[in-house]
């Protein structure tokens, strides 16, 4: 097997039972033997722990810093079309989730044991989402085409709403008894949720005034 290959390989393995077992249930020794190799070949391919997690981002692309969250969605977000954008960048990800269960695990697993990937994640790909994707919506808000809202709060609502998706689907209700819907229908109501929200027009009016009456009540005393 070429070196490429090898190292390939290595990577796999270990992604496969960080995913089971875990970092800290999760030897070198272990990644070798199931991988068919020496504890010397891993050490060869990743001659650090630390290298052998930045492998695992980067074979996941969310080490490269010049990748652009909003890159998937490009010409929606020359449109302007905040449905487009947020209903692309919702599937992209539900897709990706659906295909890799064992990444989300991978990171589950590096969060609850405060281990160093989980860090490396979230500075190398959490801050660049929050970053790009919130700039976008300031954008947006300049245009008045979104309230005055921090743009953190929309974007972890939105976040909010595709991981607890995957995550039920990929962990607690495989069999999608509570909900069974495609990825692409899901990912377009999410994004209608995000930018319309549930309640009628009718219901957000008798909201919005009586939170006005609430705010002249409270004023009067």
């Amino acid at each position: 097997m070429a070196g490429d290959e090898r190292r390939l390989q290595i990577l796999r393995v270990a992604m496969r039972l960080f995913s089971q077992r875990g970092f800290r249930g999760t030897t070198t020794k272990e990644i070798a033997l199931a991988a068919g190799v020496s504890e010397a070949m891993v050490f060869r391919h990743f001659a650090t722990k630390e290298a052998l997690y930045s492998a695992i981002l980067d074979q996941k692309a969310c080490l490269h810093d010049e990748m652009d969250p909003l890159q998937i969605v490009g010409d929606a977000v020359k449109r302007k079309d905040d449905l487009a954008v947020f209903e692309g960048i919702a599937l992209n990800a539900l897709n990706q989730h659906e295909s890799d269960p064992e990444f989300q695990r991978l990171l589950l697993h590096s969060a609850l044991e405060e281990h160093e990937l989980a860090q490396m994640f979230w500075e190398k790909f959490v801050r660049r989402v929050y970053r790009v994707l919130g700039g976008y919506i300031r954008e947006r808000q300049r245009d008045g085409a979104m309230i005055a809202i921090d743009p953190p709060v929309v974007i972890r609502a939105f976040i909010g709403m595709v991981m607890h998706h995957s995550l039920n689907n990929n962990l607690w209700d495989r069999r999608q008894t509570l909900l069974k819907i495609s990825n692409a229908a899901a990912a377009r109501k999410f994004a209608r949720i995000l930018l319309f929200g549930a309640a009628t027009d009718k219901a957000r009016a008798r909201g919005l005034n009586g939170s006005k009456k609430l705010i002249r009540k409270k004023a009067r005393k």
